[in-house]
């Protein structure tokens, strides 16, 4: 969902990042206190059941995401190092969101193993649903899309969460987190279906490019005349 904002988003924290800019911060250095301001605040306040404190201090990093994107851009950083960095530890900060979701439901405060269980699939299949993207685009094919991408997913967690614990309606946020596992799940599966199609409209270009084995390889050796 930020993706589809980002022109808006754009001017809102291009003055800020090109404050870092002329204060010579790089755009990795935004990127790590980023994804440690993330993780701080998923892990030390989801679990004690502050969901909203943790909501609010997990957007206000969650903008490095763009400022960094930003940074690099404008002062000809880029770089697949860059590009690799952002990535992986996005995976990092949705996977402490979400841990620190399972934390909260399996301790005293959330007290709901099932709701645990269900935060859990929810992260193990966002996590998948990233995974399968990566290794599809690693071999020349496409993954992208389906019902929840990974800004639609955070998104929805750190708003309805938010507003769940203001307004002390907890249903919101289980029946997010239940739409969230669900909706990832149909993720993978479109994805891994696309690939799937993709791989037998072009049965020629479907191996890894891995040699046969020689002739008679484990088997008879060829006739002779």
């Amino acid at each position: 969902m930020l993706n589809r904002f980002r022109q808006f988003w754009t001017k809102v924290i291009a003055p800020i990042a090109n404050l870092l800019l002329k204060l010579g911060v790089s755009a990795d250095a935004v990127t790590l206190v980023g994804t440690i301001g993330v993780c701080a605040g998923a892990l030390i306040f989801f679990p004690r059941g502050h969901i909203w404190l943790g909501a609010v201090v997990i957007t206000c990093f969650v903008f490095s995401d763009l400022i960094d994107g930003y940074m690099a851009r404008t002062s000809g950083t880029s770089s697949k190092w860059g590009s690799y960095l952002d990535s992986t530890l996005d995976r990092l900060g949705d996977g402490a969101i979400f841990g620190g979701l399972v934390l909260y439901y399996a301790g005293s405060a959330g007290h709901s193993r099932w709701m645990a269980a269900v935060t859990l699939w929810a992260l193990v299949m966002g996590a998948t649903t990233s995974y399968a993207r990566a290794k599809a685009e690693s071999l020349g094919l496409k993954a992208s899309g389906g019902l929840a991408e990974r800004s639609d997913r955070l998104v929805a967690v750190l708003v309805i969460g938010f507003f769940s614990d203001v307004l002390n309606l907890p249903i919101l946020l289980k029946i997010v987190l239940w739409a969230l596992a669900v909706a990832s799940t149909i993720t993978v599966i479109q994805r891994t279906l696309n690939v799937r199609k993709q791989v037998l409209a072009d049965p020629a270009n479907a191996g890894l490019g891995t040699p046969p084995p020689p002739p008679g390889d484990g088997q008879s050796p060829p006739a002779t005349h």
